[in-house]
């Protein structure tokens, strides 16, 4: 395993080295930011909390190391969400089985996108007439593959380590897209009630090579006026997340699990609890209440924001996230609600954007 990543780092080196010479070079606020809405319901609704806690086949996105606490051998995840009402659909799936009792293996992909959008360039023939047949329909996409490995560590008892080999494409129709290629590792640790993780994402940065169509994006470019874009690449800092879970046992069969997750940043400073120019703290709370572990009520609290209001003075909000699930002979099924605005900001906004996730998952031998 360390010999494969240090082969990937150093490929991530020399495929940047060439092409930074040939290409503007930038670490943008956000970059591949889709990778960081989350998945799956149980997930989504205890406000993302997952290092720690990550048991299945989602595992392969919050953290690698948690394949190896599979119940069963192989693990089948799907989850569809609709932001933005509607709008934009995120979508996600997942197959992870066990390769050995030390071992586990796991492939999942992530697309979010925005679908049918209106190409009306041609809209207006060079008589001057509307021409409506003459519409294009496109899609902005985001696709994200992992490939995700885990393992028990030698060395320490009940320590999982895990990393992820991950692909990126990124497509706005035919104007531009981009490539990208990165690494995560996490390790997960449990002892007694308590659960410890620790997940670095694009621990080598992750390099994303992007790609515009001139030909396509001159005629728009032209009437606004602005500079058409050259050939760039980014680079995503990474991202540390520390998770901490406790389990309660109430009764033989009624639990509660509380869990955080403390996200560290290095990309800027952003609108979170804690903010520096060298690093940005954003800590979130989830938990989960099970009874004979086939019924689940969950919750959490998330995406803190510190908003300047029209008087100039500035207030704080959080996210609540609710969810409930249900377990029976291998299959998953959670629900959640997310991304909930108070009335204030529904009615600024002028819309509720609230989101129902719906997951799925099934595990068998």
């Amino acid at each position: 395993m360390l010999k494969f990543t240090l082969k990937c780092f150093f490929a991530v080196l020399l495929v940047w080295s060439w092409t930074s010479s040939q290409a503007q070079v930038s670490t943008p606020k956000y970059s591949n930011e889709f990778l960081n809405i989350g998945i799956g319901a149980r997930a989504l609704g205890m406000g993302n909390v997952q290092a720690a806690l990550a048991d299945d086949a989602t595992a392969g996105y919050w953290n690698p190391a948690g394949l190896l606490r599979m119940q069963n051998k192989y693990n089948v995840a799907l989850m569809h969400s609709e932001l933005f009402a509607g709008i934009a659909k995120n979508d996600y799936g997942s197959f992870a089985m066990g390769l050995d009792s030390t071992s586990a293996l796991a492939l999942s992909v992530i697309r979010l996108g925005v679908d049918d959008i209106a190409d009306t360039r041609r809209l207006q023939n060079e008589f001057g007439y509307i021409q409506y047949d003459s519409i294009r329909f496109f899609s902005v996409a985001d696709y994200a593959f992992l490939l995700s490995y885990a393992k028990k560590s030698n060395l320490i008892k009940g320590l999982q380590l895990g990393a992820n080999a991950k692909v990126i494409y990124r497509n706005v129709g035919e104007f531009a897209n981009a490539w990208g290629f990165g690494l995560d590792a996490g390790a997960q640790l449990q002892r007694g009630t308590w659960q410890f993780g620790i997940m670095a994402k694009d621990i080598t940065t992750t390099f994303t090579a992007w790609t515009h169509n001139v030909e396509a994006l001159e005629e728009a470019y032209l009437q606004t006026g602005n500079d058409l874009p050259e050939n760039t690449a980014e680079l995503t800092l990474p991202r540390v997340v520390l998770g901490l879970g406790k389990t309660f046992h109430f009764t033989d069969k009624l639990r509660a699990l509380i869990a955080t997750d403390v996200d560290f940043t290095f990309d800027g400073k952003r609108n979170v609890l804690v903010k520096t120019d060298v690093v940005s703290i954003d800590p979130h709370v989830g938990l989960e209440l099970a009874y004979a572990n086939t019924v689940f009520v969950r919750g959490g609290i998330n995406n803190y924001q510190e908003n300047r209001n029209f008087n100039g003075g500035t207030s704080q909000r959080m996210q609540p996230n609710f969810g409930v699930g249900l377990k029976t002979n291998g299959l998953n099924i959670d629900l959640a609600l997310s991304r909930i605005n108070d009335s204030e900001s529904n009615a600024v906004a002028g819309a509720n954007i609230s989101s129902v996730i719906v997951s799925l998952g099934y595990a068998f031998n």
